[in-house]
């Protein structure tokens, strides 16, 4: 440059490090099998929860289905209690328990939510297991997709493409059962006899399963989920990732099994790149932790099966900290996790007491406007009142509404009403009191909903009493 006052700047890389097209072509992952202590743990955390979704919504309670979204009528029916619109912010508070939960057990261990417990990981898994049990092992798929196509090879894509579509049409199916009975929705489907809603959304997510379990896969975890892009940001030093030991596995390297590697001057590591193939998202995490890592524990069980032929310890690849990988020790409570576990002990309680505590009614009342006050031919005041009385309960109760605030204060007319489960009752009342009993213009009366066969079960709400200036 000509100006003495500006410093020449040159791009300069690495030469380890190529230039990343981010619209480059997925290159398929090929994972072999592997057994192992974690993966049995993945094994009882993930049948519990697929079995919990498959049966949940066949379950009956009190002669319906158990948990049933039933969007027309606006009511949410879970183990024999029922949620309406004005519970909503009940489900809130529960996202905001699950999310802190969800930062807590981060803080703590890391990912393991998504290596064990995260619906992608979960039907990825079956779906890998299908793959295998049709096309084989991992060099057998390698070769099958190198090979021409022929009789075989149709074939065995036709089965694994169709186990597939089983278990994504199962689960499309049964996700829809949540919002439409699914006693009813199996038959309709298999006699296309379901409404046009019903057959698009059980054929949007048997697809929508599909694709992301059979098709993208790793790309789901990478690219699409958020949580892989600020977990880290939840990370500190105590906090257990899985992770490999350089100090003891450096310079790796191959070898014969009975050979003395310290006199060879290699690590433990053979360099037999098994936590690579096993790895659902193809990374090497000899290279240090990466936010593609979902902490499923595979390259764990790969590594200590080779350290075991090998005669060598276990846990060159493990559950660590970076303390610990540096000498130090693990510091299991710290402020953090406190802090995390505090909040959610007192956001359960809340939530807990709520639920115990909530009452399955709703009351509002509305004062006529178009009239304030009424006077009777003996001098007295009346007002007139409607009610919307809500039984959230599934059983039919008998209910009396009682007024009080004003001494004298009556109801003219009916004042027991029978509601059925789930009905919304509109109840038009007239109040009357005795002038003398009203100090002011405008008085707070109070109307009281009570069950007669169950005392507990009442509600109250206020409103305002009328009388002349």
């Amino acid at each position: 440059m000509n100006d003495k006052n500006l410093i020449d700047v040159h791009e300069f890389a690495p030469a380890e490090v190529s230039e990343i097209d981010l619209y480059q072509h997925r290159e398929k992952i090929y994972t072999r099998k592997i057994e192992g202590f974690y993966q049995r743990i993945r094994l009882y955390t993930g049948w519990p929860l697929l079995i919990g979704y498959f049966l949940l919504p066949w379950l009956s309670w009190d002669g319906r289905q158990a948990v049933w979204f039933d969007l027309p009528e606006r009511k949410f029916h879970i183990l024999g209690l029922v949620f309406w619109p004005q519970d909503f912010p009940l489900l809130a508070f529960l996202l905001i328990i699950s999310a802190f939960a969800l930062f807590a057990v981060t803080v703590f261990a890391g990912r393991v939510w998504c290596g064990y417990t995260c619906p992608q990981t979960v039907w990825t898994s079956i779906f890998m297991w299908i793959e295998q049990k049709f096309e084989g092992s991992r060099n057998q798929r390698m070769r099958l997709d190198k090979a021409p196509w022929s009789a075989e090879k149709v074939l065995r894509k036709s089965l694994k493409h169709g186990g597939w579509l089983f278990v994504a049409f199962l689960t499309g199916m049964t996700f829809v059962g949540y919002f439409y009975p699914v006693r009813e929705l199996l038959p309709d489907l298999l006699t296309l006899s379901a409404g046009q809603w019903g057959v698009l959304w059980t054929i949007f997510f048997t697809l929508a399963t599909y694709i992301n379990a059979g098709w993208l896969r790793e790309q789901v975890c990478m690219y699409m989920c958020p949580y892989a892009r600020f977990q880290s940001v939840m990370f500190d030093q105590d906090t257990l990732i899985v992770s490999y030991d350089p100090a003891r596995g450096e310079p790796r390297g191959s070898r014969k099994r009975d050979a003395d590697h310290k006199a060879l001057g290699l690590g433990d590591c053979i360099d037999c790149e098994l936590c690579v193939q096993v790895c659902p998202t193809g990374i090497d995490i000899r290279n240090g932790l990466q936010y593609e890592c979902i902490g499923c524990a595979l390259c764990i069980d790969a590594c200590n099966s080779v350290m075991d032929k090998m005669s060598y310890p276990r846990g060159l690849i493990s559950y660590t900290s970076e303390h610990q990988l540096q000498g130090g020790t693990t510091h299991w409570l710290r402020p953090r996790i406190i802090g995390y576990l505090l909040v959610l002990c007192v956001m359960v309680g809340l939530f807990s007491y709520r639920i115990l505590t909530r009452v399955p009614l709703e009351l509002t009342v509305i004062r006529d406007r178009n009239e304030l006050y009424m006077t009777t031919m003996d001098g007295k005041i009346e007002n007139i009142y409607t009610l919307s009385l809500v039984n959230m309960e599934q059983s039919m109760h008998e209910f009396e509404i009682l007024v009080s605030g004003i001494d004298g204060a009556e109801i003219i007319g009916d004042s027991v009403y029978t509601l059925d489960g789930g009905e919304v009752r509109s109840i038009s009342l007239r109040v009357r009191a005795a002038p003398e009993q009203l100090p002011r213009p405008s008085s707070e009366i109070v109307f009281t909903a009570r069950a007669t066969d169950q005392e507990s079960l009442e509600i109250r709400s206020e409103s305002r009493f009328m009388r002349p200036l």
